[in-house]
This record gives structure tokens, sequence and C-alpha cells, in this order.
């Protein structure tokens, strides 16, 4: 095993907290049913780069969204994906610290990525890769191959971690070694049986 690639939503993150989800309802002036079905109908479209942050945050509003507004909407986003799992952070960081390869694959567009990319713990990660700005998502396993090209890696020596079991199978499908993401600490014991 030469690289361990991380997702980063609800592997590194917390899950987007509703209050946070909750204020940007109220933010885009809906209802945060409407908010919620309109925020994850179009985020993978979001995700894929084939909208802007003015297409996404309007078809959100379901009104045009641009300006203050937008740049609010945007930060408020970041911000919601931007609190840490303590306990994965911190095997992140004995990870890095004793010199393991690791690497990052997130589905995120490239506002919240640039986002993401001055948090410290991420930051930390040498090679990161998001699917805005690759024209790919998870789990389509022509951007698992894409990654372990840009890192001159085999797939097969690639363990990749995602909450997600389509991603993880997606991984799979290209060659990787899938671990399915549940905890801190089944990760650590996963990652040390593999070592």
């Amino acid at each position: 095993m030469n690289w361990i690639l991380l997702d980063y939503g609800n592997v590194l993150s917390l899950a987007q907290p509703a209050a946070d989800a909750e204020a940007m309802a109220r933010a885009a002036g809906v209802g945060p049913a409407v908010f919620d079905q309109r925020y994850w109908q179009h985020r993978l479209a979001f995700d894929a780069g084939s909208l802007t942050p003015a297409d996404y945050w309007s078809l959100v509003a379901g009104r045009p969204v641009t300006g203050a507004e937008l740049d609010g909407l945007i930060a408020m986003d970041v911000a919601s994906w931007a609190h840490p799992d303590e306990g994965t952070v911190a095997l992140l960081d004995e990870l890095l610290t004793g010199g393991r390869d690791v690497a990052l694959l997130s589905n995120a567009p490239a506002c919240v990525a640039d986002g993401l990319d001055e948090l410290p713990w991420i930051a930390a990660i040498p090679r990161r890769f998001y699917s805005a700005r690759m024209g790919l998502v998870k789990p389509d396993r022509k951007i698992y191959e894409e990654v372990a090209r840009e890192l001159g890696a085999d797939p097969a020596d690639v363990v990749f971690v995602d909450d997600r079991p389509e991603n993880v199978a997606g991984a799979e499908a290209a060659g990787m070694t899938g671990v399915h993401h549940t905890g801190a600490e089944a990760l650590r014991e996963a990652l040390r049986r593999r070592h």
C-alpha cells in the first residue's frame, strides 16, 4: 500500500450541521425542506463544475442570486463543511507525521475547494483532488483512475476511504482497495491491517 486517499466530507469533516443548513436556507429566502431538496438535487452538477456558483445558488433560491448575496452564501457553504472530525484529523496527523503518502479526493465545487484548501488540516495534505477542478465526480471510476495517474501510482497501491458505499465501490471498480469509513478508530484499525 503506497497511498491513502481520503474523502473529505463526513471523513475529515463532520456532517454539515443542521443549524448551518437552516442559516443558509434563511439567507436564500426559502424554507428548510425546500432548501434541503434543492441543495442536494443540484449538488452533483455543482461538484462536477457544470454549474457556476451563481447558477447553482439561483437554482437553490429559485431566483437570481448575485453579488454580495452570492458571496455570502458561498462563505456560509464553505463554513458548513469546515467542522473537523477531531478523531480522523488526529489520525491524519499521525499518518503525515509518520511519513505516509496521503492524498485527498473530494466531490466539491471549485469555490468550496478553494475554501477547504485554506483549512490548516487540509493544507497539510500535499496532494488534493477536487471533482470540480477535474470535471469528474465520484463514484465514476474515471476520477479514481485519473487520481492514480496523477499520483504515479498503480490503483492496486491505493487505499481509498469514503463514508459513502457507492464511492467506495467506484474506487474498487478502478482497482483500488476501498474502506467504508464509519469512524476514526475503525479506520485506524483498517489501515493497520493493510499496512
